[in-house]
């Protein structure tokens, strides 16, 4: 079986449905162990081997910029490259705070030439803002002209935000982003219709759905402004037991399936520093979207455990 791939909107990039999350390569920033260069050089070169063609990243992701850069840039016709802007030039400081962003033109193109510069390659296919800035913001900053700059002038091919709620509608309503990263997973829902809803606009749609942490309680270093909602699908998710759903499949497995489901989801992306995490979230997404009356079942099973759990204050 080979992976799966699906259209990126109006871009016509040609994705695969299972994409790989840098985020997990932030080496001595991480919130979780970190990863030697070995162990980056493995796992980065495994995922283009099992035919994923599709690497999110950004500027603020500590060293994994730097390792794709060293490890597989000699293999860049073989992905799509997705980054940020908007983002701190520096990965410094404490790994449990949320570094200010700044979208003014300057540091937008700043942000775009120091991953250039990081991952040695002449363009971005996807340039992101990160951290879903309001549309007068970007606005009063000229973050789209800047952005529109440096596609004119091929250093990225399309535009794209990082976005989440309240903000995401007028993202969509504007019209100028091809590509939408968003969270969605069967335990944050919260964002589905807006899926359909960029799909509707022309746009290509790449969830990232935190797949894996809710399967042990965050670690204390995550910023706590991630680490509440985790803690708490964590909590939901030990409630449910679905084990009677699995089928023998792992719930990981159910989790990464349900989201690709979504018939407007064009990719997910996910992230690990482990080979064997990485091959088998290969396997799965190679088995599709899963079957409905699991699906249902499993939306219905989680939906009910959100209201007994409830959200953490």
């Amino acid at each position: 079986m080979t992976l799966p791939t699906a259209k990126l909107g109006r871009t016509g990039l040609q994705a695969s449905r299972l994409g790989y999350g840098a985020m997990e390569m932030r080496g001595p920033q991480a919130w979780g162990r970190p990863i030697g260069d070995d162990e980056a050089r493995t796992v980065l070169n495994t995922v283009l081997d099992l035919g994923v063609n599709l690497i999110d990243t950004s500027p603020d992701y500590g060293d994994a910029e730097e390792h794709i850069g060293r490890w597989i840039s000699h293999r860049r016709d073989e992905f799509l490259l997705a980054s940020k802007c908007g983002c701190p030039l520096a990965a410094d400081g404490d790994p449990r705070t949320v570094p200010p962003h700044v979208y003014t033109r300057a540091n937008v193109r700043a942000c775009a030439e120091q991953s250039l510069r990081r991952m040695r390659t002449d363009h971005l296919d996807i340039l992101m803002v990160h951290m879903s800035p309001s549309v007068a913001v970007m606005q009063a900053e000229d973050t789209i002209a800047e952005m529109l700059a440096l596609q004119d002038e091929g250093a990225i091919r399309f535009t794209g935000m990082s976005g989440n709620l309240p903000h995401l509608p007028e993202h969509i309503a504007i019209g100028a982003f091809d590509v939408f990263l968003l969270p969605y997973s069967a335990l944050d829902r919260s964002h589905e219709e807006l899926i359909s809803a960029a799909a509707a606009a022309g746009a290509g749609t790449i969830a990232h759905g935190s797949i894996a942490r809710p399967l042990m309680a965050p670690p204390e270093a995550m910023p706590e402004p991630a680490r509440r909602p985790l803690a708490d699908r964590h909590a939901r998710l030990a409630a449910a037991n679905l084990d009677d759903l699995a089928d023998g499949a792992s719930t990981m497995e159910l989790l990464l399936r349900f989201i690709l489901t979504h018939q407007d989801l064009h990719s997910l992306i996910v992230g690990s520093t482990q080979v064997t995490h990485v091959q088998a979230n290969v396997a799965a997404a190679q088995k599709g979207p899963l079957p409905m009356d699991v699906y249902d079942a499993l939306r219905d099973r989680l939906s009910m455990y959100e209201f007994r759990v409830g959200t953490r204050p």
